[in-house]
């Protein structure tokens, strides 16, 4: 399990790169159709990713929270949900505690978020606290924790803006980069080509950029499942809570998805439809099961 876990931070960290491969692309395929020295052109392009990265660092958490309309809750307001989280967070050895709050919403659901450890929070919808027992409510805790225990929350709310940047550089260089268009050189065998190549870079750049951050997402998924039955010594508990997202496949009533993949499962559940594939937000629920049934039997 730990070899999957280093693993699965090695191919993440190759995957962002790729965000950063594709900006700079972007940028100099719009030079080479536009006819302009390529440098100013990527440097505007990382310029946007820069700053959108840096606005997510600073205020994607609270965006988050404010979109799936989560209200803050204290030890006082309410003791046990509270508690749960508070507890283990000592036994994760985290030194603060998340803010933490409720989404009014049925359905079975959470997430976490923020910069890091210090500067995190999680959310838990009301249909998680009242749908599951104390054993699996732990369970999602724990896996929302591990996302900010092992840093995922900055991770995740980084790729948010970078698939957005990678959005508006692209169509900004498709609608206003090609105007400049020169007609010399371009009109060669060889720049004709060339060109063509950095049109197709520029439309399908969006399509790259959602792929690979729904890859990030699934691992992670993976990741936080493992590293969240280490903290609860029972893995069981957090597969009878995916076994009742399953069961019940009630989508959130504020769903949105710019924010889909930061949740335990996807909010866009939909009765009759299966939740998988290349462009799901999440793993399979009935793996994610399996392999933490898995780890229940070979403890």
């Amino acid at each position: 399990m730990y070899n999957e876990i280093a693993s699965n931070k090695r191919r993440t960290g190759i995957l962002i790169a790729l965000f950063f491969v594709l900006i700079i692309g972007i940028g100099y395929a719009a030079s080479l159709y536009s006819g302009t020295d390529p440098l100013p052109t990527i440097a505007i392009a990382a310029l946007f990713a820069f700053g959108g990265a840096m606005f997510s660092y600073f205020a994607g958490d609270k965006v988050a929270l404010a979109t799936a309309g989560a209200e803050k809750i204290t030890a006082t307001s309410n003791q046990y949900v509270y508690r749960l989280v508070e507890n283990l967070c000592i036994t994760a050895g985290l030194q603060k505690t998340p803010d933490v709050y409720i989404i009014p919403d049925p359905a079975i659901n959470a997430f976490a978020t923020g910069r890091d450890p210090e500067h995190a929070s999680i959310a838990i919808t009301q249909g998680a606290i009242d749908k599951l027992e104390n054993e699996e409510l732990e369970g999602v805790i724990a896996h929302e924790l591990s996302h900010i225990k092992n840093y995922d929350i900055r991770l995740m709310t980084v790729v948010i803006i970078l698939v957005g940047s990678v959005v508006l550089v692209a169509d900004l260089f498709r609608w206003g980069g090609f105007r400049g268009r020169r007609s010399n050189d371009s009109d060669s065998g060889g720049g004709n080509i060339l060109m063509i190549v950095g049109i197709v870079l520029i439309i399908l750049s969006p399509i790259f950029a959602q792929l690979i951050q729904l890859a990030i997402s699934r691992r992670r998924e993976y990741l936080a499942d493992a590293s969240g039955a280490l903290l609860t010594r029972f893995p069981e508990g957090l597969a009878r809570a995916l076994e009742k997202i399953r069961d019940t496949n009630q989508p959130m009533v504020r769903r949105n998805s710019a924010t889909a993949h930061l949740y335990l499962d996807s909010p866009f559940r939909t009765a009759g439809k299966k939740i998988g594939g290349l462009f799901a937000t999440h793993p399979p629920v009935d793996e994610r099961i399996k392999i933490l049934r898995d780890m229940q039997n070979h403890a």
